[in-house]
C-alpha cells in the first residue's frame, strides 16, 4: 500500500465519521458536544491525511525525527483524551439512571405514605432513620424491632430503602411496620442513601441517622450520634468502631480502614479514625451542601464532602459486631480497596 492509498483511506474515514456524526445528531441520538467532538476528530484525521507534515512541529517538540512515529504518538494522546471523555460520559449516564431510579422510588413513597402529622407540643424535633438494604430479608426485621420510638425528646421515624433486593427484604420490612422506598433495580448503597436523604427532607426531619440493615451496629447506641446534633455541637456525627468496640479487630479489613482513615486525615488535616463506618447522624438542613455522586463506596465521599463544606464534624464511639447471617455486599478482593481509594482521590480533587 502506497502513501497515496493511506491518504485516500484517511480522507474517506474522515468523511464517513463526519457524516455519521451529523446523522446521529439530526436524529436526536447525539448532543451538540458529541457532534462537535466527532467533527473535530474527522477534521484532524482529514488534515493529517492530506498534509502529513502538520505533525512535524509535534515531532520537533518531542525530538522525534520520524514523522510517522510522531503522528502515531499524537494519535495515542488523542485516543487517551477520547477514552477519558468516554468515561466521563458513562459516569454521567450512570448518574442520570440513578436519579431516575431514585425519583421513581420517591414518587411511590409519596403515594403510599401521607405527609407526617405535626410534631406534638414540646417535641424537640424529628429523627429520621434511613436503612439501606439489599437482600437483607433475614436481618432487617430484627434491626427494625430494636429502633426506639422516641429519642432525647424527638419523634423517631424510619424508612427502609430496598435497593432492588431479590429476596423478601421489602416484605419483611413492611411486616415490621416500617415504610419502604423500593428501587426497581440495584443501584448501590450511595444511591439508596440519597433516596433516604430526600425522604428525610420530605418528612421534615431535623436529623437523619444512617443505620445498616445487617445488624452489625446497635440501634441502642443511636443516642450517642444524635445528641451532639440536637445540642448544636455538630452537624455530622460519625460512629467509630476504633473509639468503641470492634469485634473483628486485627483483621485485614481492620488494617485497610486504618490506612484509608489515615489518608483522609492527611488530606483534610482533620483526625478521622473510622472512615468507612456506616453509622452516622447528619443535620438535615446541611444535606443540600453535600455534592454526593457515588453509587458505591460512599462513606468516604460523605466525610470528605462534609469537611470540605464546613460541617461541624465529630466522632463518637460505637460498637461494630460481626455479621450475624447473610453475606457481605462489599466487592471481593482488591475491588473494594481500589474503589475506596478512587472515591477518596476523586472527591478530594473536585
Amino acid at each position: 500500500m502506497t502513501a497515496e492509498h493511506i491518504r485516500i483511506a484517511g480522507v474517506i474515514f474522515a468523511a464517513a465519521l463526519a457524516t455519521y456524526g451529523i446523522v446521529k445528531y439530526r436524529r436526536g441520538g447525539w448532543r451538540r458536544a458529541d457532534l462537535l467532538l466527532a467533527l473535530l476528530v474527522a477534521c484532524g484525521v482529514g488534515v493529517v491525511s492530506v498534509f502529513p507534515q502538520v505533525g512535524d512541529p509535534f515531532g520537533w517538540l518531542l525530538r522525534l525525527e520520524n514523522r510517522a512515529f510522531a503522528l502515531l504518538s499524537l494519535s495515542n494522546l488523542v485516543l487517551f483524551a477520547l477514552f477519558v471523555y468516554l468515561l466521563g460520559q458513562m459516569r454521567a449516564s450512570n448518574r442520570r439512571s440513578g436519579d431516575i431510579v431514585g425519583g421513581l422510588a420517591l414518587r411511590e413513597y409519596r403515594q403510599r405514605h401521607s405527609p407526617p402529622a405535626p410534631l406534638p407540643e414540646g417535641s424537640r424535633g424529628r429523627v429520621m432513620v434511613v436503612i439501606p438494604a439489599y437482600n437483607e430479608g433475614g436481618t432487617i426485621r430484627k434491626v427494625l424491632e430494636r429502633l426506639p420510638r422516641e429519642l432525647l425528646g424527638c419523634e423517631v421515624r424510619a424508612v427502609v430503602v430496598d435497593d432492588g433486593s431479590a429476596d423478601d427484604t421489602e416484605v419483611a420490612a413492611a411486616a415490621a411496620g416500617c415504610p419502604v422506598a423500593a428501587h426497581v433495580v440495584n443501584r448501590g448503597q450511595g444511591d439508596a442513601l440519597r433516596t433516604g436523604f430526600r425522604i428525610a427532607e420530605l418528612e421534615r426531619a431535623d436529623v437523619v441517622v444512617n443505620l445498616d440493615a445487617d445488624g452489625q451496629y446497635l440501634p441502642e447506641e443511636m443516642e450517642r450520634l444524635v445528641a451532639p446534633v440536637l445540642d448544636g455541637k455538630a452537624d455530622f456525627v460519625l460512629g467509630s468502631r476504633f473509639l468503641g468496640y470492634y469485634e473483628e479487630a486485627g483483621s485485614v479489613r481492620h488494617a485497610g480502614v486504618v490506612f484509608f482513615s489515615w489518608l483522609i486525615s492527611l488530606l483534610t488535616g482533620r483526625r478521622i479514625t473510622d472512615c468507612t463506618n456506616g453509622f452516622r447522624a447528619i443535620r438535615v438542613s446541611e444535606l443540600g451542601k453535600l455534592d454526593l455522586r457515588e453509587d458505591r463506596f460512599n462513606a468516604t465521599e460523605l466525610i470528605l464532602e462534609a469537611l470540605k463544606n464546613g460541617l461541624r464534624f465529630e466522632e463518637v464511639p460505637v460498637t461494630m459486631l460481626r455479621r450475624a447471617e447473610g453475606e457481605s455486599k462489599k466487592p471481593k478482593r482488591l475491588a473494594y480497596p481500589l474503589g475506596v481509594f478512587r472515591v477518596i482521590v476523586q472527591t478530594w480533587l473536585r
